[in-house]
């Protein structure tokens, strides 16, 4: 009997941080040995001229997130899962939603149960506060924090979701106190009702004026206000979905004075621009998502802060609407005002190839940073590393093998979604998954989804002592613990 479950033999074998020709060994789902020559496993994959990389982990995706109202997310976790792991990512991290005057803990067990029905690769959550009341931050949060759901989702912006800047800091506080990391939504709420009521009332409703109503100015304002509160409570935050230089260099200014703060951007932003609304008809609406697209010259800034490491996260934002339903994008109509469209873009399974070919072939950035943007820092910074995100002796056999010179065409009749349409139908991509396995077994071969419904598993997550404070608070009182210092 082989002393492997599995060997993958001969690829080159790519970590955030080395590049090395040589075989994988896996027993029970885990990596048990890395070596230039192994004995053959029972089974044994011929990875040669392959890059074998660690399989992405997307931590900023709705799948089947419960809904208030007409819309409905159209992917399950089985279609959200099976479009995940065709597109090399093995990890996802969702949403589980509050509504406000409700609690946290009825919507979290029911989503619980979906996903352990129809995920198809381990799968985490983010519980998302948008009614921080004091049963919610007293009775329930603490214990889902304890229970290792340990990163928090708040809002800016949106009618039912944003918070109040007290509110901000109730969070940060109990955060900072738990060991939770709070991811963002920054923009502007204010500004953005102020100057969409203006367009909608001179008849602007056009899906092409949704970047009018959602300027840079109202993301970057918010970037600047919501760091400016962490740094009060001394609490890591991730700023998500970060869609322009200015908001970048908010960050970078936060993190050059050893601030815990960290900043995602998605796809959309590298490829996609304002222009790209400006279509006929209502066809626009397919590429309403908020913050807005950015003039193109923006991208290229967006590309040097992932060089740079200031944007250390490229999550797929994944919004699985369908355009021509009353639950998607038409859901108040076929000629809606783009501020009643539903925001967000799918892009699950085309993140990672996407962001291969016009980052790693076109020479942005290298295959190093390829793995630690997509892989490596989000398993860092949520808590998974080195568990997941990595190629290495101890972490689970979550890999995938990559064809570096395989041109296709993006067409969304090939893609796993439930949705009707791609942003980038068309599109040519250079570089794709032809394998990709999770925790050691087969769950993609480069044309079929071998994985069945209800094999992922939940990863719950330990305090966020990885992440230091940055200490740097300006007073001697301590606002977390209510109490002078020393």
């Amino acid at each position: 009997m082989s002393e492997f479950d599995l060997v993958i033999r001969g690829g080159t074998i790519v970590t955030a941080a080395e590049t090395a020709r040589g075989d994988i060994g896996v027993k029970d789902g885990r990596i048990v040995a890395l070596a230039e020559r192994l004995p053959a496993g029972a089974r044994t994959v011929d990875a040669g001229g392959k890059l074998v990389l660690p399989g992405g982990v997307d931590s900023h995706c709705h799948i089947a997130q419960p809904k208030r109202g007409p819309t409905r997310n159209a992917d399950s976790f089985e279609t959200g899962t099976a479009s995940a792991l065709a597109g090399g990512t093995t990890s996802v991290i969702c949403f589980s939603p509050q509504f406000r005057g409700e609690g946290l803990l009825d919507v979290l067990a029911g989503y619980e149960a979906a996903a352990a029905a129809g995920a198809m690769i381990d799968y985490s959550f983010h519980i998302v506060l948008t009614d921080p009341s004091d049963r919610v931050m007293q009775e329930e949060l603490p214990g889902l924090i304890r229970r290792g759901f340990r990163s928090l989702k708040i809002y800016m912006a949106y009618d039912t979701s944003a918070l109040s800047d007290v509110q901000i800091l109730t969070v940060f506080a109990l955060a900072r106190a738990e060991g939770a990391l709070v991811t963002v939504h920054a923009e502007n709420h204010a500004a953005i009702m102020w100057l969409s009521q203006r367009l909608v009332e001179t008849g602007h409703t056009a899906p092409r004026y949704h970047p009018w109503a959602k300027p840079i100015a109202v993301e970057r304002e918010a970037c600047h206000r919501v760091i400016t509160l962490a740094e009060l409570t001394d609490t890591p935050i991730q700023v998500f979905h970060v869609s322009g230089a200015e908001s970048a260099a908010e960050i970078e200014r936060a993190q050059a004075r050893g601030l815990k703060v960290f900043g995602e951007t998605c796809p959309q932003y590298l490829l996609l621009d304002e222009t790209d609304l400006d279509k006929p008809g209502f066809e626009g609406a397919k590429l309403i998502f908020s913050p807005a697209a950015r003039p193109k010259e923006n991208q290229e800034a967006l590309w040097r802060c992932i060089r740079r490491g200031v944007l250390d996260v490229v999550s797929s934002d994944h919004a699985p609407w369908v355009y021509d339903s009353r639950q998607g994008k038409k859901a108040h109509g076929d000629n809606a005002p783009f501020n009643q469209v539903p925001n967000g873009v799918p892009g699950l399974e085309t993140r990672l190839p996407l962001l291969f070919s016009e980052g790693v072939v076109k020479g942005r950035i290298d295959l190093h940073t390829f793995v630690a943007v997509t892989a490596t820092n989000p398993a860092r910074i949520f808590g998974l590393h080195p568990r997941k995100g990595t190629l290495a002796v101890g972490a689970d056999a979550d890999i995938a093998l990559w064809d570096p010179e395989l041109t296709k065409q993006v067409r969304n009749a090939d893609l796993h979604h439930a949705v009707d349409y791609t942003p980038y139908e068309g599109m040519s991509v250079t570089g794709w998954p032809v394998a990709t396995f999770s925790r050691g077994e087969p769950v993609w071969d480069g044309r079929s989804v071998l994985a069945r419904p209800g094999r992922g598993r939940l990863l719950l997550r330990g305090p966020y002592d990885h992440i230091r404070p940055a200490g740097m608070l300006p007073t001697p009182f301590d606002p977390v613990a209510g109490r002078m210092r020393g």
